[in-house]
């Protein structure tokens, strides 16, 4: 079987989780998502989207599923075609101070703050019933089902990554721009030629014992 031919292995996100929380609670409904809970270095950043079902942008998707290309076209058709929309950021400060899970939380409240119109549920991606300015309905595995927890991933991963770009030109030499600061061997060299930076994760275990050393 080609790549062409390949049958997906799941569905499509849609909109069915909105509309049964969107008749339960009779207001606006929105999708939250983070991206970059796992790096060792960079903040933890935060999408929520409320969609308008009459203009959803073709192909939304989880964002993991997506290209690089795919990201940035939906990026900007949700931007233009959804009722509201905000990303939010947590500082690795915040995240040294509040753990990630919490930071995480942070950043999903500044993304809904940030929205125009605020919404009076949030789907959230996961099992975390994080404390948000609105009721929360949590989804395992919601960026696969929901086109706003996957609207809200896109913009949350695109913010991050062009965060991560940006840094790599603050602090060159660990490859911020390849790897988003996730691990990987170019970062690990980077770190042990250069040390650790300012916006290094400094609690996670191979930054720490790089300090410890």
């Amino acid at each position: 079987m080609t790549a062409a031919t390949k049958i997906r292995a799941r569905p499509f996100p849609t909109l069915a989780l909105e509309m049964l929380a969107a008749q339960a609670c009779g207001g606006p409904v929105c999708g939250v998502d983070e991206a970059g809970r796992g790096p060792l270095a960079g903040p933890v950043v935060a999408g929520a989207v409320i969609l308008d079902p009459g203009r959803v942008p073709e192909g939304i998707d989880d964002s993991k599923a997506l290209t690089l290309a795919m990201r940035e076209r939906l990026e900007g058709e949700i931007k233009e075609t959804a009722v509201a929309w905000g990303v939010g950021y947590a500082s690795v400060d915040e995240i040294e101070e509040l753990n990630i899970l919490h930071a995480a939380g942070l950043a999903m409240c500044r993304a809904i703050e940030a929205m125009a119109v605020r919404p009076s549920v949030a789907l959230v991606d996961g099992n975390y019933r994080f404390k948000l300015p609105c009721e929360v309905t949590t989804v395992v595995g919601g960026d696969g089902l929901s086109l706003s927890i996957a609207a809200a991933s896109i913009l949350a991963k695109t913010a991050r990554d062009r965060t991560m770009i940006e840094l790599d030109g603050v602090y060159p030499g660990y490859g911020f721009a390849s790897h988003k600061g996730y691990h990987a061997p170019a970062h690990m060299e980077g770190l042990r030629l250069l040390g650790v930076s300012p916006v290094h994760r400094r609690a996670w275990a191979p930054v720490r014992a790089l300090l410890e050393a």
